[in-house]
């Protein structure tokens, strides 16, 4: 008898203890408790980075596809992925200024969207939805994109995984891709759990088509992580669907003009109401540089944070939008910032983007190229597109002025105060000394340990077979071997600038014997203005070939 009351308490206090884990994890945020990240199932597979992977697109009418690329409309094929297939996946054409200079040099290698769930919403890869290939177009080094991204993690940011894969179409060789985790359910459930905030990709510019062609997605449709069997592929029939939030606008042609980032700043205040819209702020019509691109407080009108709302990636209510105005009316009010800002993250996030020398994003002329995050009024900054980091927004300044660019006054084409996400790390002596503290680890932790030179040289290594039989690649073997040899140097050099720049002793660094169009960039280069890589019906790449 005595056992059985024993036994009874025992299982009194283990019931009681289950309740109290259960109302601990129901109610975790509310005491102050994270929430957990999330493991996917496709970290270990597609995104080793150990090796080169292979992924084969399978299409009846390839050709035909390529015709409307420009398009953007999504259309539907069946990718082999490391050999394992998945049916009815649809596919798009992505890009800016990329997509249209891809058509304009007479080259089919567009950088390529792979939304998994888009027909069947059951199917993922291993929990992962969407997938970008990047086409590593303005870009002789082949991997700008893949280190800044590393670069990011090392920091500490939440940055998404990217790694090398050989495309192929119908088994054909097609070229050496870089895969990219797209920030949409799967990116937020591996870094913030199931328990997700809102996702926004705020952006003003007009040209370049895809603007809203994602679509938004509700957390709570995640489905469990499927694949689908290897199997033969029927395309479904009726396909061929206008694409999503298209918005009628024509694309802008050409690029922006050579030096764009000495343009003269525009982001003072215009005379009342001139070239307002609905999100336009102060940058005039949608244009670059909008006011609520650049996360200012205009009002608290949603009307008036349109280049935000527009673009939100997860469904958002009313309240969702106050709550963010709000944040934005903190951070550009002066008040207590870690109220609106996640502070740690933020700075993570800037120590790496400050390093790369990326002009195209939220610090340049462009205003574009990040994603804002939002979870119960406090915001941070998720990075995206690093192809012209390491100067190659920058191709007429001077590798020394790039390599000895300042850390504290990141911002060109405009005013530090100009970019308030970015101008309060700088505005309180405690966070510009954090934001140090975190610089100096990062390279320590990264450079000087060694695990760049390490890197660099183990990618340079293992993609080299894969960008000589690249037969639509954008720039020859000897640019990509010279490519990839500056960035090496660039970067050695860029982390002894900056560590003349926290040490105080100002010693800068000499790269006078680098050139950045070495590397590729806009309108220098990797596709730009130098030698053009022949599309896939023109065969193989010549060495010979000369410059239009």
């Amino acid at each position: 008898m005595a056992t059985h009351r024993h036994i009874d308490r025992i299982c009194c206090a283990a019931l009681a203890a289950v309740l109290a884990l259960t109302l601990l994890f129901a109610n975790g945020e509310a005491l102050g408790l994270q929430a957990a990240a999330k493991a996917m199932g496709y970290e270990q597979r597609l995104f080793d980075t150990g090796r080169v992977h292979t992924l084969d697109i399978v299409m009846d009418d390839w050709e035909g596809f390529l015709d409307t690329c420009e398009n953007e409309e999504y259309e539907v094929c069946a990718v082999v992925i490391d050999g394992e297939a998945y049916r009815n996946v649809g596919i798009r054409a992505k890009g800016n200024t990329s997509l249209t200079a891809v058509s304009a040099y007479g080259n089919d290698r567009y950088s390529f969207k792979i939304e998994f769930d888009h027909y069947d919403q059951n199917t993922s890869y291993y929990g992962l939805d969407k997938l970008s290939l990047n086409n590593i177009i303005q870009d002789n080094t082949y991997m700008k994109d893949f280190m800044s991204y590393q670069m990011l993690a090392a920091a500490g940011a939440a940055a998404p995984l990217c790694s090398y894969v050989y495309l192929t179409v119908n088994g054909e060789d097609w070229g050496l891709y870089v895969a990219v985790e797209c920030i949409e359910d799967g990116f937020l459930q591996r870094n913030f759990g199931r328990d997700i905030g809102n996702l926004y990709k705020p952006d003003s510019m007009s040209f370049g088509g895809g603007r809203g062609n994602g679509r938004k997605f509700d957390p709570d449709d995640f489905q469990a992580d499927r694949q689908e069997p290897a199997g033969d592929f029927t395309p479904p029939e009726g396909f061929g669907e206008p694409p999503e939030g298209f918005d009628g606008m024509p694309e802008m042609p050409g690029e922006p003009p050579e030096g764009l980032d000495g343009m003269p700043d525009t982001s003072g205040e215009p005379p009342e109401d001139f070239g307002r819209r609905p999100g336009g702020g102060a940058g005039g019509p949608g244009g670059m540089g909008s006011a609520d691109v650049k996360l200012q407080y205009i009002d608290d009108g949603p009307d008036s944070y349109a280049n935000i709302f527009d673009n939100a990636k997860t469904d958002i209510t009313g309240r969702d939008k106050e709550r963010l105005i709000a944040s934005l009316k903190v951070l550009s009010s002066g008040g207590d910032v870690a109220d609106a800002v996640d502070t740690e993250a933020v700075i993570r996030y800037f120590v790496a983007h400050n390093f790369v020398c990326n002009g195209d994003s939220y610090t340049g002329s462009m205003v574009h190229n990040y994603y804002l995050y939002e979870k119960d009024g406090v915001l941070s900054m998720l990075p995206w597109d690093y192809n012209l980091a390491f100067g190659g927004f920058d191709a007429a300044s001077s590798a020394d002025s790039v390599v000895n660019a300042s850390i504290d006054s990141p911002v060109s084409g405009g005013s530090l105060e100009d970019r308030p996400m970015v101008a309060w790390i700088f505005g309180s002596e405690a966070y510009t000394q954090r934001y140090h503290e975190i610089f100096a680890e990062f390279l320590e932790d990264y450079f000087d340990s060694g695990v760049f030179a390490e890197t660099i040289d183990r990618v340079t290594e293992m993609i080299t077979p894969y960008v000589e039989k690249d037969p639509t690649k954008f720039c020859t073997m000897e640019e990509f071997t010279t490519g990839a040899a500056t960035l090496k140097t660039f970067c050695l050099l860029r982390a002894e600038s900056v560590r003349g720049q926290l040490d105080g002793s100002g010693a800068l660094a000499d790269a006078s014997d680098i050139q950045l169009a070495d590397m590729g960039s806009m309108n220098m280069g990797g596709g730009f203005g130098g030698q053009n890589g022949p599309g896939p019906k023109d065969g193989p790449w010549d060495e010979n070939l000369q410059q239009p």
